[in-house]
């Protein structure tokens, strides 16, 4: 099983399905297969894309989301948009799959993993340039489905090394949706949930609903549910009376990028529950692989800040909910201080404070 929900995924021509890197796949070509979680509670459908218009629609309408699910995503989609470039010329092949690059990466700005997927997939057909064209779309397809296969199994390693923090019986509070619908695998701040429960822990989890879109109740209480999790749904200002009750024992979130010096971007809101977490003394942990470490980027302050429509708070899932012409600000993400993040669990180990040196140890 490559995850509890298979997100991201690519199907082939006579409509088998493929998670992790194989030949059949290699050989058949295809496009790439998402869930829509549009859709989701109410509905699981699946949309299938072989160009770049639909794939950076799914990615800005968060038909997929969740940093490493984009980044699998856009791979995938490059490899799909990639196989329909009808031209013998290397050349003429390179300059349409760049456009297609750049236009993939600019779907949205926040999640790194987007960006180092596709420079990952594009230096991987730079450094076989010399190869005719067949041979370099197969090679970029079996670049897109290698990235799809590292995330499922670091998704395991991040539940391995996450599930050592945890005990029974605890309570944890998480933030919205960075379980299997937000990667290749079975998440990252989900993933030591699932070790747990399949250690036979018993947690109860609590999913903050995540506004304005929802994805804490839409999604993350939704796969914890089918995965038989004991899960509780609660609005975004009530975590601080039930850290006050002694309810929560500790905070896992994912990610969108993480600066050198470990400040982190996440969901809006995400800096709001760390500061809940500091102040009930609550240990408040970061699940992420090493593509989410920007080390580019010396701290938080640097990392771009998707805005999005204001239609999103204004117009409750269509319904009018504030005046009309009234000024809105909807960030999707904020950024929280690295002197309130206790940890973070990564596919390559825990990271612990201080987090100066974490280009040496990611």
């Amino acid at each position: 099983m490559s995850s509890i929900i298979d997100t991201v995924s690519w199907l082939a021509p006579d409509g088998s399905v493929h998670f992790q890197w194989s030949e059949q796949a290699i050989l058949t070509g295809g496009r790439l297969r998402i869930i829509d979680q549009r859709a989701l509670p109410g509905q699981l459908r699946y949309l299938s894309i072989n160009t770049v218009e639909d794939a950076c629609e799914a990615i800005q309408t968060l038909a997929v989301r969740g940093a490493p699910a984009i980044g699998c995503a856009a791979a995938l989609a490059l490899a799909a948009a990639g196989g329909e470039i009808e031209t013998g010329s290397t050349d003429a092949f390179f300059r349409h799959l760049h456009e297609y690059a750049r236009r993939l990466n600019a779907s949205r700005p926040t999640a790194v993993n987007l960006s180092w997927a596709l420079d990952r997939c594009m230096r991987h057909l730079e450094n076989l340039s010399e190869l005719p064209v067949p041979a370099l779309k197969k090679e970029l397809l079996k670049e897109a489905l290698a990235i799809l296969d590292e995330d499922i199994k670091l998704c395991d390693r991040i539940g391995e090394y996450g599930s050592s923090l945890l005990h029974d019986g605890m309570g944890i509070l998480t933030h919205c949706n960075a379980g299997a619908l937000a990667a290749g695998g079975c998440g990252t701040a989900l993933a030591p949930i699932y070790d747990a429960m399949r250690k036979g822990m018993r947690l109860k989890v609590y999913a903050d609903e995540t506004r304005p879109l929802l994805q804490g109740s839409r999604l993350t209480a939704w796969e914890l549910q089918r995965a038989g999790a004991d899960v509780t749904v609660l609005c975004d200002n009530m975590a601080a009376q039930l850290m006050c009750e002694g309810r929560i024992q500790a905070v896992i979130v994912g990610a969108d990028r993480i600066a050198a010096n470990g400040d982190t971007a996440n969901k809006i809101g995400t800096y709001g529950a760390a500061v809940l977490a500091h102040y009930h003394g609550i240990p408040f942990y970061v699940a992420a692989p090493y593509s989410t470490f920007d080390l580019k980027l010396k701290s938080g302050s640097e990392i771009p800040i998707e805005q999005r429509d204001p239609r999103e708070v204004t117009a409750f899932f269509g319904k009018q909910s504030a005046p009309e012409g009234v000024a809105v600000c909807n960030p999707a993400f904020d950024v929280t201080p690295h002197e309130l993040i206790g940890a973070f669990i990564t596919d390559r180990g825990i990271l612990q404070p201080p987090f100066a040196e974490t280009e040496n140890r990611i």
